[in-house]
C-alpha cells in the first residue's frame, strides 16, 4: 500500500493550489481518505475527509468555503482543491487511509480528535508542503 501526496508549493495569500493523493495498492473509493496537515511547532490537525460510505465530505472550520475534496475513481486518487490560502494555512500536508475503525464523522468532533483517531489504525503517506507568503 502506498499514499503518495503531492502539489504542494510556494504561493501568495489568495491563491490556489491542488494537492494530490495518490493510491496504489489500495482502490481510494473502497476506502476512506483524510488530510491533514501539520505547521512548524504545531500538532498534527485534520483538515478533511471524503468518506467511502456515501461519499461525504467533511472539513475542519478553519478551510470550511475555501477547501474541497474529491476523488478521481480513474486515476485512484483523491484530491484537495486549496482556494482562497492564508498563510496560516502553511504546513506540510499528509493524506492518510483512515483505519477500519475510523469515521470521517470525527473530524465535526474536532480536528485533533480526528487525527489522534487515524493516527492509530491509519496508513499514511508523505506530506507536501503547502507554503503561502508574499
Amino acid at each position: 500500500v502506498q499514499l503518495q501526496a503531492s502539489g504542494g508549493g510556494l504561493v501568495q495569500p489568495g491563491g490556489s493550489l491542488r494537492l494530490s493523493c495518490a493510491a496504489s495498492g489500495i482502490t481510494v473509493t473502497d476506502v476512506s481518505i483524510g488530510w491533514f496537515r501539520q505547521a512548524p511547532g504545531k500538532e498534527r490537525e485534520g483538515v478533511s475527509c471524503l468518506s467511502s460510505s456515501d461519499g461525504s465530505q467533511y472539513y475542519a472550520d478553519a478551510v470550511k468555503g475555501r477547501f474541497t475534496i474529491s476523488r478521481d475513481n480513474a486515476k485512484n486518487t483523491v484530491y484537495l482543491q486549496m482556494n482562497s490560502l492564508k498563510p496560516e494555512d502553511t504546513a506540510s500536508y499528509f493524506c492518510a487511509r483512515l483505519g477500519p475503525r475510523s469515521r470521517c464523522s470525527t473530524l465535526n468532533y474536532g480536528v485533533t480528535a480526528f487525527y489522534l483517531e487515524v493516527a492509530r489504525t491509519g496508513f499514511w503517506g508523505q506530506g507536501t508542503q503547502v507554503t503561502v507568503s508574499s
